[in-house]
């Protein structure tokens, strides 16, 4: 199964809540990096840097209470810790739920900043 196709299936397989938070968070992501490749990564859908030894960028996944966003590096989301006001975070993401998705804004300034 390629990455996109994992990834489906990985969708799929949540509650519809879920489902549509994170088939919106996807084409988000998707159109912040419309040139780096599907995956799963550490069991979690995700977007890899294009090449054989591409490296992560965000993943995403879904949990019983919370959806997470993960940029991949331990020094992103303490660098944002004041724009990541109004959500959970850990040094490895950012938690949010169907009813309080993560802003565009901020989304793009999470993955810019991983980028960086």
């Amino acid at each position: 199964m390629d990455g996109a196709a994992a990834v489906d299936a990985y969708i799929a397989a949540l509650p519809p809540d879920q489902r549509d938070a994170l088939s919106d968070l996807r084409k988000r992501l998707a159109g912040l990096l419309p040139d780096h490749v599907e995956c799963l990564s550490y069991a979690m859908p995700g977007f890899r840097e294009p090449g054989p030894k591409g490296k992560m960028v965000a993943g995403y996944a879904a949990f019983t209470l919370h959806l997470g966003l993960y940029p991949h590096s331990g020094s992103v989301i303490p660098a944002l810790a004041a724009a990541c006001k109004g959500f959970r975070t850990s040094k490895s993401g950012v938690l949010f739920t169907p009813a309080q998705p993560i802003p565009d804004a901020l989304l793009e300034r999470i993955v810019r900043t991983r980028q960086a």
